[in-house]
Formats: structure tokens, sequence, C-alpha cells
């Protein structure tokens, strides 16, 4: 490593950290916790792997995470080659084995695989980073990385960054967001002011036709949010945020958006909204322990079970340290029941993104977000992986293949 580069990574490294500090108050809680800085190590290091850990690859994108919710830093964050924008596979000692660079100007997220017509496939969003969601496309790629698909949700909108997930029989399940005129007048904003809807969109992936869309400005009051107070005349307001879609057992949509703290359960043919989790206006009543705020990723674990990453910070108030939830869901009886919440030992606050995946021998694999780590617990909670990135990351998995180059 040259010293211009040692010195340019370092530069970067003051100035993102200096920036965050800046701009991220004390928590507004009994003990006072500060979100974690999105900086971490110069390149990604192994802190913990135990033997006894799930096998496999792990996936993730860097680059625009960090970035996107700083503005201005993202063309000196670009010139770092461990946090230009990339989707790369590792090996768990850290050895990189695939990546994949963006043309120029362009950044990825959210990189993955899934299954589409049988096949394991790669998928990504790739595009620009706008106030904190996406304007781009979605990118599918055979096990190679060659691109056979890219995927927009129609109706002249633009993927954004937070989902892009395919489902067995063949459509993608799309965020987008769209600048709409409202009166904010209810959360201390203009009579003529602008917002950012966000629409849930279901695609047919070979015929590219939109099967349904659903966008919360219809469904959801605005005084739900938790982003309310004096607004500038010439601010785009952001009530919603959604940043998941997911399936639940009976095939309706599961979306979650951060900026009201609540899972909402949508039916696929009417829109309507069959129970809400969380948030001001739960219709689940919550039991001991179920309690989460500006969460990110959630989805079904198992028929009758919600896992989600509970931020538990927005940057501005912090309610307790970030966690993984497991939520006992019963809709007929009303209840939401904790099943199980894990927290790393270093008591993380991730002030945005994260997410976390079942694997297949019962460990759990966790992005802690803006918190630049990446761990694997097993049911007991024993800590068997740990992994420090340069950056926060959006997402990221652990897999039991890796691309091929060609």
């Amino acid at each position: 490593m040259t010293r211009t580069v040692q010195n340019v990574r370092r530069i970067a490294a003051i100035s993102l950290a200096a920036a965050v500090t800046a701009s991220i108050p004390l928590a507004a809680s009994a003990a006072p916790l500060l979100p974690s800085m999105p900086v971490g190590t110069p390149t990604y290091t192994v802190n913990v792997n135990d033997p006894n850990g799930a096998p496999g690859y792990i996936y993730y994108s860097t680059g625009v995470s960090a970035a996107a919710m700083l503005p201005g830093l993202g063309q000196t964050l670009s010139q770092i080659p461990t946090l230009a924008p990339a989707n790369v596979v590792l090996d768990k000692a850290g050895h990189q084995v695939w990546r994949y660079d963006p043309p120029k100007g362009q950044d990825v997220s959210n990189f993955r695989t899934q299954t589409y017509r049988g096949q394991r496939v790669l998928t990504w969003w790739q595009g620009s980073a706008v106030g904190g969601h996406g304007s781009g496309a979605d990118y599918i790629a055979d096990e190679h990385g060659h691109i056979i698909e890219t995927l927009t949700p129609g109706d002249e909108l633009a993927s954004d960054v937070h989902e892009f997930l395919l489902t067995p029989d063949g459509r993608a399940l799309i965020t987008s967001y769209r600048q709409i005129p409202a009166d904010l007048s209810a959360i201390g904003g203009p009579k003529d002011g602008q917002l950012y809807d966000s629409i849930a969109s279901v695609v047919d992936v070979a015929t590219k036709k939109v099967l349904f869309q659903w966008d919360p400005a219809q469904h959801v009051p605005l005084t739900d949010t938790t982003q309310t107070g004096t607004l500038p005349s010439d601010t785009i307001y952001d009530p919603y945020h959604m940043n998941s879609i997911a399936l639940d057992p009976d095939g309706n949509l599961v979306i979650s958006m951060r900026n009201t703290s609540t899972v909402y359960d949508v039916d696929i043919h009417t829109g309507a909204i069959n129970w809400r989790l969380g948030g001001k206006h739960s219709t689940l009543d919550l039991g001991p322990g179920v309690e989460f705020a500006f969460q990110h990723d959630a989805e079904f674990a198992d028929p009758s079970t919600v896992r989600l990453f509970n931020d538990n910070s927005s940057g501005q108030t912090t309610l307790g340290a970030s966690s993984v939830e497991w939520i006992h869901i019963d809709p007929a009886a009303h209840t939401a029941t904790l099943a199980r919440n894990q927290t790393h030992p270093d008591g993380f606050v991730s002030a945005a993104m994260g997410n976390a995946r079942d694997l297949s021998g019962g460990d759990t694999f966790v992005c802690w977000g803006w918190a630049p780590h990446l761990s694997e617990f097993t049911p007991t909670a024993q800590l068997v992986y740990d992994a420090t990135l340069p950056t926060g990351a959006y997402r990221a998995y652990l897999e039991d293949w890796a691309p091929t180059p060609q």
C-alpha cells in the first residue's frame, strides 16, 4: 500500500467520523447511547472465526451504504479502493473470491443470491443514491456474473435501493420512491408541501408487467410518522421510508417502514392493511419485550414468526442497543409475543440499515448496518463469527456457494 493511499484513507475516515459526530446528538434515552460510527477498519478484518460456525461465503456491497447518508462524502470515499462501490464475495477468512465493479458514477447495493427459473442467480440494485433512497434498476445475473435481466417497477418509476426480492413463482417485489405534493400541516409542515411516497410493486419478471402496487400515502395517515416537528417549506418530507417487502405465509405483503416504526401486513389483492405490528397504532397487542423502532428487513422466519432488524435508533433518537428480534404473530388473537432478541456483545447502536438471515444449521447471520460489523450467532447466542468492515453496509448474506468467474 502506498503512502498516498494510506493518507487518503486516513483523511476520509477522519472526515466521515467528524461528519457523523457533528450530525448526531446524544441519544434520548435514560442511559445515553451514541449510534456506532460507520467507520471501521481500513480493510475487512476478521475478529472471531469459530470452526463451529457455518461454512460459506459472504456477500455484500461496498461504497454506497454510508456515503449515501452523508452527502458530499461519496466522491471522497470512491477514491479509496476498499470503499469504492462494488459487489464482493469473500470467504470467511476475509479473502476476496469474486468482485463486480459498476460503471463509473454508479452505485450498487443489496447484493445477494436468489433463485430465478429454478437456477441460482446473483441479484443487486444499481443506480444513484438520492436523499437516503435510490434511483436505478435491479439486476439479475447468472452464476458467472453475466447480466440476464434488468428490472424496474414500471409506471415511470425507478427501482429504489431498499428491496428487490424474487418469489418462487417468478415475481419480483421492488421498492421505489416518488415525490408528490401534500398538505403537511398535520405534522408541522406547509399546506403546499412535498413528500416522498414509498411504493411497493409486484412485477412479473419475464413480462415486466406490474401486477400490484401499494403506497402508504393512500393507506397510512401522515400523523403515524415518527418524524414530526416544524418543517422548512422547501423540505421534501419522508414520513414513511419503506425499506423491505416480503411475503407472509398466505402470499400477502409484509412491509417495513422505518419512519413509522411499523411492520404492515397488506392484502395483495385489495391493498387493505390486515394488521400492524408496532408503531403508534399497532393492531397486535405487544407482549413483554416486543419493543423496536426504525427497523429494517422484516420477514417471516417461519409461518408464525416475524424476524426483523431492530435499529432502535434514528440517529437523532436512540431507545437502546440494536438487535435482531423474532416475534411470534397470532393475528386471530391479535397478539405479538417476543420469541428471541439478539444483541451484539459490544452493544452496537445502528442508526440505519441492517439485516439478518437464519441459516440452515440454526445459526443466524447478522449485518449490523451503520455499525460496520458482520456477525454469526448460534441459537444459544454464542458468537461464532465477527468481522469489521471499512464502512457500514446496507445488508449482507452468508451463502453456501460462490460465483464462478468465466
